[in-house]
Parts: C-alpha cells; structure tokens; sequence
C-alpha cells in the first residue's frame, strides 16, 4: 500500500472539509456511536491510509492524527475496548490480503463495532512454534472442514468472527502447507470454553472446532499462502500491543503525588521508569507509522518487547509504593486515570493491573520471540538450528 510522501495543502484540506461535513450531518452528543462510525467511515476518515470505498482515502498516514484530534475534540465516540482486535489485526489484514467482497462484508462492520473478532492462532502444541499447528482444513467441493483446537484466544466468548489459520497440506514443511479464513463463530459446532485467569476474569478461552464447515469464499489469501497472510496479523498485533500498553509510569506519578512521597531512591527510579516510557513512547509511534503504510516490520517487536517489559516493571514499582497496602485485592487505591489506547480501566486497580501485567510478556509472541525476530530479522545474527524447516510437517515429531 502506497501513499503519497508529503501531506500537502490538498489533502489537508480535504480531510478538513469532511470533517466538517461530518460533524454537520451528525452530532457526537446525539448520534449512537455505531452510526457516527458508520457515517466516518462512509466518509473516508476511518483509515485514512486505506483505499478510497474502504474506508480511507489513499492519503498519508499521518493525516489520521489530525482526523483523530479533531474528532476527539467534537467528543466523538472511540472505539470500544473489546474492538481492538479487529481495528488493529483485522481490518489491516483483510484491506491488505481480502477480495472486495470480504472488505465490503467486513470492514465497515469492524470500525463501527458492531462484530467483536478473535485470532484463532495458538494451539496447545503450538504457541511459540506457531508454524507447528496441527488443526487441519479438508477441502470438500465449495468447502472447508475444520478439525482442531485453539487455545489462549481473547474475547472468543463474544466474537462473531475470527482469523483462523489451519493446516491444508501435511505433505510440505511446515510454512508452507497453512492456509488462512475467516471464521463465523456462529458457525454450528463451534465450542468456546472460559479459561480463568489469576486477575479472578475469564477473558481468554480455549476453542474446539470439531468438523466445522466454511466456504470457500471465506478464505482470505491463496490455499498455502497462510503464513504469509497471518505474518502481516502478528505484525500489526505486536505494534498494537507496542502502543497499546500505553505509559503506565503515569500511575506511579499519580501515587507519588497524590501521597507526597520523597524517598531519593525511589524518585531516582521513578525518573528513569519516566524517561523509559518516553523512549517506548517513541518507538511505538515509529511502529504505528509503518503499520500504516502497509508494511509492518521488526519495529513492532522491537516496541512490543520493550513496553511489555516496561510495564511489568512499573507496576512492580507502582506495588513498593503502596507498601503493605499492595497486598490487599482490590486495593482501596485507585489512580485518578488509568488509561490503556484512550480506554479507562474502570474498576480495574493496581493489584489487578500488577497481577495482569505477567501476561504481557507472554500473548502476542513471547520476549523471547522477539529477541529472536529481533536478533535475525534486524541485527543478522545467525539463525536457531531448525531441523524441522525443510521437512513434510506430518514428518515432525510430536509429542
């Protein structure tokens, strides 16, 4: 996806125009937000980097900020937290890889909210390895038949839809032999089972797809091009989650001051946890941009490793803080504004913000992951050992 190099008087201009054209025909304070939205993106000021018809308008990137400001400003509705999977992993692959009949059915419905999407990737022998999955798609006329498991996947108890990657060949190595759909989670058979959390919530679950049919016409991406298709889902995921943890040093300045605390050392490590995010801030804004011009690189890595780890930290500081009173859950204390991509987490203190923080090293491809993407894909150190790569994936042992 190509954009122009420069924003210009021209494009500024036009996105301004229908700003104002939108904010005339519909009220923020009046409009329910599914309609605002529906009415932003008929308008082109969705993404404003997609193509012209789904919902952008083929222009530079960094218009969507002033779209966005703007916007904000009018107190236009923001997209709903349980939509985040679908505007930062969805919409990106479906526009990149999608016919004009998936973008028709899908886009407009994932910026308005109206579908909560899942990623049906990680299996219970394929976290890491996300090459080695073992569900399996048999083609059968204008079908598919879905055998497997999926495990690890947020908000499948409310999806209406998922990105599903499944085997279609065994007989060649692993990469090569996926293929990718999209998964109507209404589909008859379709099983979705709570997975309790430490935080006491069940927002991950594990899926069971037991002869599951799907059209043909919901497949996205040629038969064996999967891994090439759900790279571009796990890239714009680390960039999303990159951005999306936000700067929680924020709630270690909101105790700090709120308590009037002046210990030295802790004011040291505070500064540098600040100084840190600000860093993290950056780098998650230079992912986003490259996210948005349709080609997702190793930066988001880079910037998912670095907040996730942040933000453990922080809340490890956020806990000393609070001293004994750490240890009560819920805390009585609250941040006056704890905010994660504009959303506030309500109800959600630092004990539970602490308990969940363990997960952030975990979902969305492990630290560990990303120092190797990192080490290979931008430094050019030499490679794991992979016996399996060149191998028929039903050769592979499994245990």
């Amino acid at each position: 996806m190509s954009h122009p190099t420069a924003t210009g008087d021209t494009a500024q201009n036009l996105i301004r125009a229908r700003l104002r054209q939108l904010l005339a025909d519909r009220d923020p304070a009046t409009t329910p937000a599914a309609e605002f939205r529906g009415a932003q993106y008929d308008t082109g000021l969705a993404w404003v980097w997609f193509p012209v018809g789904w919902g952008g308008l083929g222009l530079h990137p960094d218009l969507q900020d002033v779209i966005d400001d703007e916007l904000a400003r009018a107190g236009a509705p923001a997209g709903e937290e349980t939509s985040g999977i679908a505007l930062g992993m969805a919409a990106p692959t479906v526009v990149a890889h999608g016919s004009d009949e998936q973008k028709q059915r899908h886009l407009r419905k994932i910026f308005t909210g109206e579908h909560v999407w899942c990623q049906l990737f990680s299996e219970p022998g394929a976290g890491s390895d996300l090459a080695g999955l073992a569900t399996q798609a048999v083609r059968d006329g204008d079908e598919w038949v879905i055998n497997g498991q999926k495990v690890w996947t947020s908000f499948a108890h409310i999806a209406d839809w998922a990105m599903l990657l499944a085997r279609t060949d065994p007989d060649v190595p692993k990469h090569q032999g996926l293929t990718y759909f999209l998964l109507d989670m209404r589909s008859p058979g379709v099983e979705v089972r709570a997975l309790r959390e430490m935080t006491g919530e069940a927002q991950f679950s594990e899926v069971f797809l037991p002869d599951i049919r799907i059209p043909d016409s919901q497949r996205l991406g040629a038969v064996g091009d999967g891994w090439r298709v759900a790279i571009s889902t796990l890239m714009s995921e680390r960039t999303s989650m990159g951005s999306g943890f936000g700067a929680p040093v924020q709630d270690a300045i909101a105790i700090w001051r709120d308590r009037g605390l002046s210990n030295a050392v802790q004011r040291d490590a505070l500064a540098q946890l600040w100084v840190r995010s600000e860093a993290n801030r950056m780098l998650g804004l230079r992912a986003q941009q490259l996210r948005k011009s349709g080609v997702p690189g190793p930066e988001g890595s880079i910037a998912k490793l670095a907040s996730a780890e942040l933000a453990q930290q922080v809340y490890d500081f956020c806990l000393e803080l609070l001293g004994a009173e750490s240890m009560l859950f819920p805390a009585r204390y609250t941040p006056h504004r704890i905010e994660r991509g504009g959303q506030l987490l309500a109800g959600r203190d630092l004990p539970w913000l602490f308990v969940r923080s363990r997960g952030f090293t975990i979902e969305g491809g492990t630290s560990e992951v990303q120092r190797n993407i990192l080490a290979e894909r931008i430094l050019g150190l030499p490679g794991d050992a992979r016996v399996d790569r060149d191998i028929p994936w039903k050769q592979i042992p499994r245990g």
